[in-house]
């Protein structure tokens, strides 16, 4: 059995034969394939110890090839991201719809040569055989995304390129960036210095949920320079993945308000008096609806717009407390000179102001779905979270939407019952759950569904400290939801969970190799359990909505 995660559209296994990989075997790379070819020389070069050198025509050496191109027939077939493998005992071809086609046959290839093709350094003893195959594939969504938040607790630089190359391994291709919210500030932005000086710093922080009495009472934090932003946007682009940053406004942003105390509300608190948030949960002390605000931000974004590319920029939008605009004469000013009825429309004035700022400069914001209330603007698309129903809303109403409801894709939620999982979060959400979840919810027409982008993984920090307890989240669930995001799989009742345990037995063996640190079928390891940290179990089935 060939054990591919995610499962391709089609693959036919013939004969008992195979394809060896020995110091003889050349790569040939034609058109849009020198990427590929670069990124599989290193990584299978680095576990195989093999050469994999060029075919030309003065290479004697070269007695079979595995060949990579594109062409413009897969495209028609399977899209740009499409590809097809043939597998023979001659050799291999592996052809892509376009470059990043044929950089995701390239996982596939890789995982097709066994779990030691994703160590760094060879084994002793080891027979590099693929399986004869014939293989056409393409993914069933464009927006195959993963969030991960570096604000609650920052990850450096080099967490965040291995995180980007497990998505690849996964064939995920959008990155989701969250990188500042009330505990932490995480991008230079050199026109306001104290956004790093202060605001990417907190004195310490929280252990486990809100209500713990426990704290690491060591200073925290953090921040990418612009030039690690440009590291990891080249990064992300050479493996096909699209960066997309996220600038919360106009809540979850105590932080920025700590260091530049003017954004805050300053007719109702005394904004000179916060500091960096260092518990959890959702902040009163917002962005005021101010021009100074505006002006700010604007400055953010420009910077921001300079480092990535992507088309989508997130603005957050969500968990914005309305209590010190409604005491606020400065936003009650701003209300009546609008001629708006309140402060959620004031609310949807200020996720208005910067869609009509980012869409003149060629971008598209996206935001939670709470920027659907009090009008949603122009050109946002929406990131459904709190269940179906805000995508639901969008795409009836012609916006794009992202599904990731926290009942089935929060990453941070508990992946069992019972008292060893660490630091229990939320609705119990195990393996099968995950690889149940369906993102287009019923009732939409053909057309609605088209405004489903994708779908989105999010891990959310605030009790995950470190990589290891990401990686225990994230893994083996992400593997699940790579396949949902991937694979044409059919209703969730009707999926063959049983087939993708047995096809995960191989899988755990790769993410072994990898060094990830995944909670195991049995449970957790005893390291990896948290005794006495206090969490937020939520009893019962989650709400389907």
């Amino acid at each position: 059995m060939v054990d591919v995660i995610p499962a391709p559209l089609d693959m036919t296994a013939y004969g008992d034969g195979f394809f060896e990989l020995g110091p003889g075997t050349g790569l040939a790379a034609g058109e849009g394939g020198a990427g590929t070819e670069r990124w599989l020389r290193a990584t299978l070069g680095a576990a195989t110890g093999l050469p994999l050198a060029p075919e030309d025509a003065g290479n004697t050496e070269v007695t079979d090839v595995v060949r990579l191109s594109t062409h413009p027939g897969v495209t028609g077939e399977l899209g740009e991201e499409g590809y097809r493998l043939t597998v023979e005992r001659t050799g291999v071809h592996l052809v892509g719809g376009g470059p990043a086609g044929l950089f995701w046959g390239a996982q596939t290839l890789r995982q097709l040569l066994g779990p030691d093709a994703f160590r760094r350094a060879p084994l002793p003893g080891r027979q590099w055989r693929l399986p004869l195959v014939r293989l056409q594939d393409s993914p069933r969504f464009g927006w195959r995304g993963l969030l991960l938040d570096v604000a609650r607790h920052f990850m450096p630089k080099e967490g965040v390129l291995r995180y980007l190359d497990l998505m690849a391994a996964h064939k995920l291709n959008v990155f989701h960036f969250h990188l500042t919210d009330d505990q932490g500030w995480r991008i230079e932005i050199k026109r306001y210095p104290k956004l790093t000086e202060i605001a990417s710093w907190r004195a310490r922080s929280k252990f486990g949920h809100r209500a713990s009495p426990l704290w690491e009472e060591k200073p925290h934090g953090g921040y990418y320079t612009q030039d690690d932003i440009r590291e990891i946007v080249a990064y992300a682009a050479e493996r096909h993945i699209t960066v997309v940053p996220e600038i919360d406004v106009p809540g979850h942003s105590q932080a920025a308000i700590a260091a530049y105390p003017e954004l805050g509300n300053t007719d109702v608190i005394d904004t000179t008096a916060l500091s960096v948030m260092d518990t959890w949960g959702i902040c009163s002390n917002v962005l005021a609806p101010t021009d100074t605000t505006l002006r700010f931000y604007e400055g953010v974004f420009e910077e921001v717009l300079e480092l990535f590319p992507s088309r989508f920029v997130h603005v957050g939008g969500d968990e914005c407390r309305k209590e010190q605009w409604s005491r606020s004469v400065a936003a009650k000013t701003r209300i009546a000179d609008l001629g708006l009825t309140d402060v959620e429309e004031l609310q949807s004035w200020f996720i208005g102001h910067f869609d009509a700022w980012l869409a003149a400069r060629g971008r598209r914001l996206i935001g939670w779905d709470e920027i659907l209330e009090g009008g949603l603007a122009k050109n946002a698309a929406v990131s459904s979270w709190r269940g179906y129903a805000g995508g639901v809303t969008a795409a009836r109403a012609g916006h794009d939407v992202v599904m990731c409801p926290e009942q089935y894709v929060y990453l941070d939620h508990r992946q069992a019952p019972g008292e060893d999982e660490p630091v229990p979060i939320g609705f119990v959400r195990t393996l099968e759950d995950v690889y149940r979840f369906e993102p287009v919810p019923p009732g939409l027409t053909e057309a609605e569904a088209g405004h489903i982008l994708g779908t989105q993984a999010n891990v959310w920090t605030e009790v995950l400290e470190d990589s290891a307890r990401v990686d225990y989240q994230a893994f083996p669930r992400l593997a699940a939801f790579a396949e949902v995001a991937w694979s044409r799989l059919p209703a969730p009742a009707e999926r063959d969970f049983a087939g993708f345990e047995r096809r995960m037995t191989a899988h755990y063996r790769r993410l072994d190799a990898l060094g990830v640190a995944y909670r195991p079928p049995t449970g957790p390891r005893p390291w990896q359990r948290r005794p006495g940290v206090l969490g937020r179990p939520i009893e019962g089935p989650p709400p389907n909505k």
